[in-house]
């Protein structure tokens, strides 16, 4: 087998570690990758995080690729990957400090974000931090053509697949107690949520 390879991660990786570096605190020593994909982020990002010890989880299906990739980086901070499936698996219980996805919540259906969002508020302790990237729409509008297109590919691959709206996102975050700290502009059309756990 060889290992999977996505352009897309190679494109993003620095963009969104170097704003993953101003969130993680001297303090925060686990981080929760959602979605690992084909395991590249975690490769790169946790090389230049010694200090985290970083978490990977996504469908069984992908586990595969992932070790590869993990085999050939031999980073010690990385922890082989966890089985997880948003509406069918409970999420890994690591005690994360940090829980991180990127271009997952458009690729599952809407119920299985949902799913996420509640096992993230009845699963993270107060003050886990929490850190979603990809596209999102606002006010139910596309932000760019390029985003309405790529809405299109997604639904042709998965009905059920769709650029989510941040609004209905930050609104079942705060039911669970989880809130929007910062919407951060990123390159290609993408955003970087930043939220935090609260009490319940």
């Amino acid at each position: 087998m060889e290992k999977p390879y996505s352009p897309s991660c190679e494109r993003n990786q620095q963009v969104i570690l170097d704003r993953l570096k101003t969130v993680i605190q001297s303090k925060d020593k686990k981080l929760l990758e959602i979605g690992s994909g084909t395991g590249q982020h975690a490769v790169f990002m946790a090389a230049q995080m010694p200090q985290i010890t970083w978490y990977t989880s996504d469908l069984l299906v992908n586990h595969p690729g992932i070790k590869l990739w993990l085999k050939d980086a031999a980073t010690e901070n990385i922890i082989y990957p966890i089985e997880y499936q948003a509406g069918k698996t409970q999420l890994p219980q690591v005690n994360a400090d940090i829980v991180y996805t990127a271009n997952t919540l458009h690729i599952m259906s809407w119920d299985n974000a949902l799913s996420l969002i509640k096992q993230l508020g009845e699963s993270l302790i107060v003050g886990t931090k929490i850190v979603i990237y990809g596209p999102f729409n606002y006010k139910g509008q596309f932000t760019s053509d390029s985003n309405a297109n790529f809405d299109l590919e997604l639904k042709k691959q998965n009905p059920q697949s769709g650029i989510r709206d941040f609004e209905l996102v930050v609104e079942n975050m705060l039911n669970e107690n989880i809130t929007l700290l910062e919407d951060i502009e990123m390159p290609a059309n993408n955003r970087l949520l930043y939220f935090i756990k609260n009490e319940g």
